[in-house]
């Protein structure tokens, strides 16, 4: 019977975590928040919400679908009074690395501005949990793998792993001052069906289908440690149950209730090999004909600003504490996409 809030409730990630928890939850009330911006195209967030609606419908769960924006504290204020949460998943963002370089304004409003104001409800309406996402882009250009949680991370190559380096910062001096226990998750290179449009493979996706070129930077040589979605909305449910105790520590002070998580594979993957099982999914799904050359249309260029050449997580703590890792292998995870794309095109 515990009242959740979920911020971007009509993204990628957010969409995913509401209906699963409609199917595992008995009573429990979601609230869901979810500004609609047009970062990409909205039919997409309205096709994500039309797929909470139907889910919630044949569950004994309620949900109520708030459209307002992080940055604005007056209405954070008022949600935060009038439904008093037991547990925040705060997956609400401007998220793209690129982005950030030409629009650092959306980025300093959602991610640093609309999570204290996160911060600020959780101290001043006080809740069980505040559960928030990070990024793997936190690691910037750290040379050593697999990513660990004990690295340092004070080099983002981007402004949008500033922001979430930042997050990270704030939940530490809040569960510290107040009490309040967070966990952060840093997850990595996050796919999926019914992505944003702005993700690799779903823009690859789109040019091999318009017969364009795509582009493969680094020449190549990027890997990246993809993790399925479904395999992060396990993690975060299993992170929802369980929030940092609260204890004193030997001087009698609160010790902060801060946990900080990966969630990723483990199983770095080379971005050519990615977008050669794209192609041969996307032609078994009859997206692409199956005469289809793959080879006609790649085009390999430099490594661009912002990007890093390899991304590796060690998430060992995450099945340490919660007895969990993300199991779904990059072509099954493909098939489900190329699947669901031929269905929603």
């Amino acid at each position: 019977m515990k009242k959740n809030i979920v911020t971007g409730a009509a993204g990628f990630i957010g969409s995913n975590l509401v209906t699963k928890l409609f199917s595992i939850l008995d009573g429990a009330c979601i609230i869901g928040l979810d500004n609609m911006n047009d970062y990409y195209d909205v039919s997409l967030k309205e096709y994500r919400l039309s797929q909470i609606e139907q889910t919630q419908a044949k569950s004994k769960c309620s949900f109520k679908f708030i459209r307002g924006d992080l940055a604005d504290k007056e209405l954070i204020d008022k949600l935060f009074n009038e439904y008093k949460p037991d547990i925040v998943v705060n997956l609400a963002a401007q998220a793209g690395v690129r982005y950030s370089i030409e629009n650092p304004d959306a980025y300093i409003n959602s991610n640093i501005i609309g999570f204290y104001n996160i911060l600020e409800a959780c101290r001043h309406y006080p809740v069980e949990h505040l559960i928030y996402a990070s990024s793997s882009s936190v690691y910037g250009g750290n040379k050593k793998v697999p990513f660990s949680t004990d690295d340092m991370v004070d080099h983002p190559v981007s402004l949008y792993a500033a922001t979430k380096k930042s997050n990270e910062l704030l939940a530490h001096a809040y569960s510290k001052l107040y009490n309040i226990p967070t966990t952060g998750l840093r997850f990595f290179t996050v796919y999926g069906s019914a992505g944003r449009p702005d993700m690799a493979y779903f823009g690859f996706t789109n040019k091999l289908v318009n017969g364009e070129t795509i582009k493969i930077y680094n020449y190549g040589n990027c890997k990246r440690d993809f993790t399925y979605v479904d395999d992060i909305v396990e993690g975060i449910m299993r992170v929802m149950q369980c929030p940092p105790e609260k204890k004193n520590g030997d001087d009698g002070l609160p010790i902060p209730p801060y946990a900080l998580y990966n969630i990723g594979g483990g199983r770095p993957e080379n971005l050519l090999d990615f977008v050669q099982i794209l192609s041969e999914e996307l032609v078994r799904a009859g997206v692409l004909p199956a005469d289809y050359d793959f080879e006609a249309h790649k085009e390999l260029v430099p490594m661009q600003p912002g990007d890093v050449p390899v991304t590796y997580a060690d998430s060992s703590a995450l099945e340490r504490d919660f007895g969990f890792k993300p199991t779904i292998d990059l072509r099954t995870g493909l098939r489900k996409i190329a699947e669901w794309y031929k269905e929603y095109y």
